[in-house]
């Protein structure tokens, strides 16, 4: 009979990836990124542990959408007052530089809804450009 091995915290294991998001498609990396953080590419996967790795996202601003999205997506958020309801499409949150908060929202809408959740989009690094601030951590680049 085989007994079940959990991973306590102290034995966590937590790398560093480097993803560059050019040309890639929104969606598609923000469930393979959420899927890292998470914890479930490895063999110790435990749903209420944390068990992701960190990532560090480059060329953000160079992520792009299917179909006729990048004209039709709109991002809707609410102030809490009546009447506050603001909107922004996806072109004019790209040309106000917020291609940061686009590829998060995503990412974090894929990752559970409580602590723990709360505790893994925090291992999310995210930059624009090339560079990043991240190099004393030598991450592994990774193509998704």
């Amino acid at each position: 009979m085989q007994k079940t091995i959990t991973v306590k915290h102290k034995n966590i294991k937590r790398e560093w990836f480097l993803i560059d998001a050019k040309d890639e498609i929104l969606g598609r990396l923000a469930s393979k990124i959420a899927h890292v953080l998470m914890g479930k590419h490895k063999a110790e996967y435990y749903p209420g542990m944390d068990l992701g790795d960190y990532i560090i996202i480059v060329n953000s601003e160079k992520v792009r959408l299917t179909g006729n999205k990048y004209k039709d997506k709109i991002y809707y958020r609410h102030s809490g007052y009546m009447g506050g309801l603001k909107k922004a499409s996806f072109m004019e949150k790209m040309k106000n530089n917020k291609s940061r908060e686009i590829l998060y929202d995503a990412i974090k809408g894929m990752l559970p809804k409580n602590k723990l959740g709360r505790k893994m989009i925090k291992k999310l690094k995210l930059s624009e450009g090339d560079n990043h601030i991240f190099t004393a951590q030598k991450p592994k680049t990774i193509v998704l």
